[in-house]
C-alpha cells in the first residue's frame, strides 16, 4: 500500500501551491532537542502535533529533518482541502464544471485511494467532504442535520462517481468534494519514514497525531520501540504498552472529538454508507500493521464495522493485529498479545 519512496523536492517544485508559506509556518513551530542519545524534533503540520525521534549520526539527522520538513510542507500545500491554493481545492472548485489536470504523483495517490476504497468495503471514501461539512463537530452550539440534508449530501458522495482518465480527474456533480484526511497523515508517515531510511538513519519513530511508524534500533539501544496506547475511557493515560519492531501503530477514536445533543452522543467518525456518525459503542481501535496507511485505514474500518465484524477484519488481514475498546469491553485480535510489552 506504500508508494515509491519520496525524494526531497526542490523548493520551486511545489511553489504553485504555496509550499514556501506552509514551510515557514511549520518551521515557526519546530523544536529540536537531544533525547535518549538521539534527536527529537517536534512541530505542527497537517493540522496536528508531529514529531520524530531519530537514531544515527547528527549529520544524517539534520539532513533528514531538513528534507522531511520540506517534503511535508509541499505535501500539505498540495493536498490539504483547508488551503485555498491547494490542488485538492482546485479540483473541488471545478466540480460539475471541468476536469483538472494531474501530475504523476497525484495519479498514484488517487490510484491508492481506489485500492483503499475497495479494501475497506467503501468505508474509506475520499468524496465524503459534503458529509464532513454537514456534521460540523466544531460548531457551537452543535447542529444535528435533518434527514433530508443528510440524504442530499449522500447523493454527492461516492468514489465510484469520480471520473479519472490518464492525466485528469473530474467530479461530475457541483457540490462534490475530495478530502484526503482519511489517509493523508498515515501516507505522510510512511513516506517520511522511507526518507529517514534513505538518509542513513539507523532507527526512527515518526509520529503524526498518534499515527506512528518505526524502524531500526532506538537510540537508547533497546531491541524495539515502546509505544503507549491511550485509554479512551481515561484520556491522557495508557491502557497498554506495545513493543514494536519495523511496523506501524494507528488509533482511531471519537473520544477527543464529539458532541452531545439531548443526551445523544455524536462522534466525528462518519460512516459514508449511512451519512451519519458511527454509533456502535466503540470508543477506540488500535491497529499494528506493516505500514501506517494500512494501520490507519484498518483502524477506522474496524471502528465503523463494530467489535465483532471489526475483529474478524483484523484477524483476516495478514501481518495485522489490533484491539477494539468499547464502553465496557476490550476485544483483541488473535495476535495482539504478541506485541504487548512485558
Amino acid at each position: 500500500m506504500v508508494l515509491s519512496p519520496p525524494q526531497a523536492p526542490a523548493p520551486a517544485a511545489r511553489d504553485d501551491y504555496g509550499a514556501g508559506t506552509v514551510l515557514a509556518r511549520i518551521l515557526g513551530t519546530t523544536r529540536r532537542e537531544r533525547r535518549d542519545a538521539g534527536w527529537e524534533v517536534r512541530f505542527q503540520a497537517l493540522g496536528t502535533q508531529c514529531r520524530w525521534h531519530l537514531a544515527g549520526s547528527e549529520a544524517n539527522a539534520a539532513r533528514f529533518t531538513e528534507a522531511a520538513l520540506r517534503w511535508l510542507a509541499g505535501f500539505e500545500a498540495k493536498y490539504s482541502r483547508f488551503l485555498p491554493g491547494s490542488l485538492i481545492s482546485k479540483i473541488n472548485a471545478a466540480a460539475g464544471r471541468e476536469p483538472v489536470a494531474l501530475d504523476a504523483e497525484t495519479e498514484r495517490i488517487f490510484a491508492l485511494c481506489q485500492e483503499l476504497h475497495f479494501l475497506t468495503r467503501g468505508i474509506f471514501d475520499p468524496t465524503s467532504l459534503p458529509l464532513l461539512k454537514l456534521w460540523n463537530w466544531k460548531a457551537n452550539p452543535p447542529v444535528i442535520p435533518t434527514d433530508a440534508q443528510i440524504e442530499s449530501a449522500r447523493l454527492l458522495v461516492g468514489w465510484r462517481q469520480v471520473r479519472r482518465t490518464p492525466g485528469t480527474v473530474f467530479l461530475p456533480q457541483a457540490g462534490m468534494g475530495l478530502d484526503l484526511g482519511g489517509m493523508g497523515k498515515e501516507y505522510a508517515v510512511d513516506q517520511v519514514s522511507q526518507l529517514a531510511r534513505q538518509c542513513g538513519l539507523t532507527g526512527a519513530l515518526v509520529d503524526f497525531g498518534a499515527d506512528i511508524r518505526v524502524f531500526g534500533t532506538p537510540p537508547d539501544g533497546r531491541t524495539g520501540w515502546h509505544i503507549g496506547v491511550e485509554d479512551p475511557r481515561h484520556p491522557g493515560t495508557c491502557w497498554r504498552g506495545l513493543a514494536v519492531h519495523e511496523a506501524s501503530v494507528a488509533t482511531s477514536g471519537d473520544y477527543h472529538r464529539n458532541f452531545e445533543v439531548a443526551g445523544v452522543r455524536y462522534g466525528h467518525i462518519l460512516d459514508p454508507r449511512t451519512g451519519r456518525p458511527v454509533s456502535n459503542s466503540v470508543r477506540a481501535v488500535s491497529v499494528l500493521a506493516p505500514t501506517c496507511t494500512q494501520a490507519g485505514l484498518l483502524s477506522t474500518s474496524a471502528f465503523v464495522l463494530g467489535p465483532e465484524e471489526g475483529i474478524r477484519l483484523l484477524d483476516a488481514t495478514a501481518g495485522v493485529a489490533g484491539a477494539i475498546l468499547t464502553d465496557s469491553q476490550i476485544h483483541c485480535s488473535r495476535r495482539f498479545h504478541e506485541h504487548v510489552a512485558s
